[in-house]
């Protein structure tokens, strides 16, 4: 069966956050929050796309025979999967920004799909290719992020 890209999943995702919640309108509190998490998954993506480049390995989640390096600095250091995350998290910045509980769900429901379906398929792949060395970092670096990792960052 073929896989959807991750950004088409989130796209349809926030298609069907509008649908949840087309009747909700932003206000000043909701912008300002949804402008916190935004510059904050901006930078968490582009700076894991820029690792990614600086490697010369592919940023293509289908195509998991066509990784040629393990990419484990920048924004990889604090997450496995910061592309993923920062792609949730403008999914959770969009339910922030239309003030709407339910379209949240949407969000879950992409978090969930990846954590279950594409990141396992990853995993495997990146284990095959990387062996030891792929266990090594799924040991010291969180699938997703962890409270260390917050603290990590809080404190610069």
């Amino acid at each position: 069966m073929p896989r959807i890209p991750p950004p088409v999943l989130a796209l349809g995702a926030g298609a069907l956050q509008v649908l949840l919640s087309h009747s909700r309108h932003s206000s000043p509190g909701s912008r300002f929050l949804a402008g916190l998490l935004v510059p904050i998954c901006l930078a968490l993506d582009f700076s894991s796309i820029r690792a990614f480049g600086r490697q010369q390995t592919t940023i293509n989640p289908i195509r998991l025979d066509s990784v040629s390096e393990l990419v484990t600095d920048s924004a990889n250091a604090l997450t496995r999967n910061p592309m993923y995350l920062s792609l949730a998290g403008l999914l959770i910045a969009h339910a922030l920004w239309r003030r709407s509980a339910l379209a949240l769900l949407p969000a879950a429901g992409f978090v969930l799909l990846l954590d279950k379906v594409q990141i396992p398929a990853e995993e495997a792949a990146l284990a095959k290719a990387f062996g030891q060395r792929y266990g090594q970092y799924q040991r010291q670096v969180p699938r997703w992020i962890s409270g260390r990792t917050i603290q990590r960052l809080m404190a610069g």
